[in-house]
């Protein structure tokens, strides 16, 4: 439940899909007047119309249900972004009979940080008593309530570049030794006619062999770990196919680059040198 003024709902651009919204004749002489968000009237009411449905705030079976509904309100996010909508009812403040503070939201079509010294100036001019703190933009607010995402995702971010980072030197490092024991191998192949295709070819085969395995071991593991971190996700499904590809996209392609080098180095292997080798 929330106290809002007329010009809240304006303000936060809040549509009234339904009804009116709160007018300064809604006050303590006037009877009680409600608006409720979309969710809460689908939830209590189906698809009836709920304009003119009465409810009540409180858990006797006896509660009074003497609130009035006027409006229907879009659904919105409350308290976290992570957080799901919630049944909402909107009551006028100006019906409140106990006030514990107030959050007061203004629109400008500049820079919003730049409106907050005229904000401070025309409280002042009103009531010089009136303490005014914790004044940030809406940008901001989200920003906050999103910090704990963040951090985890510039964490994921550092840590699963480190992870590619290494993975991508074991491979490097297995195909190099890989190809310094074929050495015998490629050195015949060449003196027997193979080309450069070939040679490269033969050892890009082990690398789309051990990324295939590797991928396939990853997306299971991480089919399976997606509901741990799912209360970190904000804006990302847990099995966003889309991340999911992008991902799978860019591990493949370090993995590829990283065989590459040490095939590029297998088709420049001179035949009677690599006879040779021991």
């Amino acid at each position: 439940m929330q106290f809002a003024s007329t010009a809240f709902f304006k303000t936060m651009k809040i549509p009234i899909l339904l009804g009116r919204d709160f007018t300064i004749k809604d006050d303590k002489s006037a009877p009680k007047v409600g608006i409720v968000n979309e969710k809460f009237a689908k939830r209590y009411f189906a698809n009836a119309n709920p304009i003119g449905r009465h409810v009540g705030i409180g858990g006797d079976p006896g509660t009074k249900m003497d609130i009035e509904i006027v409006g229907v309100a879009g659904d919105t996010k409350y308290e976290s972004m992570r957080e799901e909508v919630p049944y909402e009812l909107y009551i006028p403040y100006r019906q409140t009979t106990f006030v514990l503070g107030m959050s007061a939201y203004v629109r400008t079509r500049g820079n919003p940080a730049n409106l907050f010294s005229a904000v401070r100036q025309t409280v002042r001019k009103v009531d010089a008593s009136v303490p005014m703190y914790d004044m940030r933009t809406v940008h901001e607010q989200v920003e906050v309530s999103l910090v704990t995402e963040r951090l985890m995702a510039t964490l994921s971010t550092v840590f699963g570049g480190l992870a590619t980072l290494l993975a991508a030197m074991g491979l490097y490092g297995v195909m190099a030794y890989m190809v310094t024991r074929r050495t015998q191998e490629i050195g015949i192949r060449m003196a027997l006619g193979a080309g450069r295709r070939s040679v490269l070819w033969l050892v890009m085969q082990e690398v789309f062999l051990l990324t295939a395995i590797g991928l396939a071991t990853g997306l299971v593991s991480a089919w399976g770990l997606t509901r741990l971190i799912e209360a970190q996700l904000f804006g990302i499904k847990p099995l966003d196919l889309m991340t999911m590809l992008l991902a799978t996209a860019g591990i493949a392609s370090v993995a590829m680059l990283a065989g590459y080098l040490p095939a590029c180095r297998a088709t420049g292997i001179d035949p009677m040198r690599a006879l040779r080798f021991e």
